[in-house]
């Protein structure tokens, strides 16, 4: 168990190797909210459906998201400046139109995974030892 920290050392594990195993998964503290801070950009339906669109119709101005996805000009502008803030998505500017695109590699993998997943049929890779 040498991954456990020495102030849970004294607590009763069960399998200890799953421990250590499960201490390299969780990995540092700044690379799990990394992730959670990513996923509460993809929790808002909103947002999520503006990643969707922009990460399949690639650089697309406002507009054209308020068309696609439904919503007001206003409410696509505000959901971009917190997305570009994010480090998201970025807007290049073409002619007086600015056209999005998504620029995070991480963010992007994730929504092709939604975009492919079939919601019925979700399977959680078993353990290297369960299989």
């Amino acid at each position: 168990m040498h991954l456990v920290p020495a102030d849970r050392a004294g607590q009763r594990t069960i399998d200890g190797h799953r421990v250590c195993d499960a201490i390299a998964a969780v990995g540092e503290p700044e690379r799990v909210r990394t992730w959670a801070d990513r996923f509460s950009l993809l929790s808002d339906p909103g947002r999520l459906s503006l990643l969707l669109a922009v990460h399949e119709a690639g650089p697309i101005a406002v507009s054209d998201l308020a068309v696609a996805t439904g919503m007001r000009d206003t409410t696509v502008s505000q959901a971009l400046r917190l997305l570009r803030a994010a480090g998201v998505v970025e807007g290049r500017k073409d002619g007086r139109i600015v056209r999005y695109h998504l620029v995070d590699g991480p963010t992007a993998a994730l929504l092709e995974h939604c975009k492919s997943a079939d919601t019925g049929d979700v399977r959680v890779r078993p353990h290297r030892s369960e299989e």
